[in-house]
C-alpha cells in the first residue's frame, strides 16, 4: 500500500467533506480549514485560487485544482479580492467581521453561496484527515495546480455534481469514492508533468525499475531490506539501484524506506494503543530504544510524545 493509497484507507483515513459552492460576484473565500489537501472543480464560470506565498492561480470552467494543507487558502473572482467570508477549522461560515453564514448561504442539499444561481459553480471536496501518511503522499503535489479540462473524466464529474444535488442513498459513501478517485486522477496528471527538479515517491513510479522497488518497500517495509536485496529482488546491480532510485525519489533506497517506517509508525501511535516495542517489531526495528531513537529524530519529539500530541488534536 503506497502513502497515497494508506492516505485514503489507512486506520487514520477520513471521510472527505464534500459541497457544492454556488457564488456572485464579487467573492473572496478565505479558507482557514487546516484540510490536508482540497480537491476544486470549476463547474462554472471561473475563480482564483491563491496560497500563502503563491503566485494566484486561476481555474476556469471546466478545470480542477488541488490545494496542499493545512495552511490558509483563498477562492475569489478576481486576485487581490478582500475576505467577503472566512471559513473555520470546523467548517464554519461566518463574515471577516464574526456574522455566522451557515443558514445565509445554504442553497439546499450540499449547496451553498451567496446566490442560488451564481455566475460561478464550483464542486470542493476537502480532505481533513491528519494522517502522517497524507503528509508524506502529498508532498507529490504543489501548493496550488492547476489541472486542464483533458486531464479529467467528464463522467466522473458528472457523476460527482449528480450526487452533490441529490440526495439519495449511500450519498456519503458514494462521494467519498468518487472523490477519491478524482484526487487519483489528479495526483497521476500531477505525476506525469512533473519536472525532474521534484523528485518525489511519486514521480519514482514513472521508472519501471523503481516502480518495482517502491512497491517491495511498501508492501513489506519490517523486511530486512538493503540496497544489494532490493537490486537482487529487481534484478539489477545494487550500482544500478542506488543511482536511479535516487535520481527519481530524490533520497535513498534506505534513507525512503527510514521514511515509511516512520510515517507509518505515526500514524499507528495516533490511531491505537500497541506499545512502542509492538510498533518497533511491526516494523522492522531490532529494539524500541533504536526506533524511539530514530522517531525523535524525524519528528522531533518522542513516540509517547507524538502519541499525546495525537489524541488532544
Amino acid at each position: 500500500m503506497d502513502p497515497l493509497s494508506q492516505f485514503l484507507t489507512g486506520p487514520r483515513a477520513q471521510a472527505a467533506f464534500a459541497l457544492r459552492v454556488v457564488m456572485d460576484p464579487p467573492f473572496a473565500i478565505d479558507v482557514q480549514d487546516q484540510a490536508a489537501l482540497t480537491v476544486i472543480v470549476a463547474v462554472r464560470g471561473q475563480a482564483w485560487i491563491a496560497a500563502k506565498g503563491a503566485v494566484p492561480e486561476l481555474m476556469i470552467q471546466g478545470q480542477a485544482a488541488t490545494v496542499r494543507g493545512p495552511g490558509p487558502y483563498v477562492v475569489s473572482d478576481a486576485p487581490g479580492r478582500r475576505a467577503t467570508v472566512v471559513i473555520g477549522e470546523d467548517q464554519s461560515c461566518r463574515t471577516p467581521e464574526g456574522e455566522h453564514l451557515e443558514l445565509t448561504f445554504s442553497q439546499g442539499v450540499r449547496t451553498w453561496g451567496n446566490s442560488p444561481d451564481g455566475e460561478t459553480v464550483l464542486l470542493i471536496g476537502t480532505y481533513q484527515s491528519k494522517a502522517a501518511a497524507g503528509q508524506l503522499a502529498m508532498a507529490a503535489l504543489p501548493a496550488v495546480a492547476v489541472f486542464a479540462e483533458e486531464d479529467l473524466d467528464a463522467g466522473l464529474l458528472a457523476m460527482l455534481e449528480r450526487e452533490l444535488t441529490h440526495q439519495g442513498l449511500g450519498q456519503e459513501g458514494a462521494l467519498d469514492r468518487l472523490l477519491d478517485l478524482l484526487l487519483l486522477q489528479l495526483v497521476r496528471a500531477s505525476v506525469h508533468r512533473a519536472g525532474p527538479d521534484n523528485p518525489s515517491w511519486a514521480t519514482g513510479t514513472r521508472d519501471p525499475m523503481v516502480a518495482q522497488a517502491l512497491a517491495l518497500l511498501h508492501q513489506d517495509p519490517a523486511a530486512p531490506w538493503t540496497v544489494a536485496a532490493l537490486a537482487h529482488s529487481c534484478h539489477v546491480s545494487r550500482a544500478t539501484m542506488a543511482a536511479r532510485f535516487r535520481a527519481a525519489v530524490g533520497q535513498s533506497p534506505m534513507a525512503y524506506l527510514s521514511t515509511w517506517r516512520l510515517t507509518l509508525a505515526a500514524d499507528r501511535l495516533a490511531s491505537s494503543d500497541a506499545t512502542t516495542a509492538v510498533i518497533a517489531e511491526e516494523l522492522g526495528y531490532s529494539n524500541a530504544f533504536t526506533f524511539s531513537a530514530a522517531f525523535s529524530r524525524e519528528y522531533g519529539v518522542s513516540p509517547s510524545g507524538y502519541r499525546r500530541s495525537a489524541s488532544i488534536s
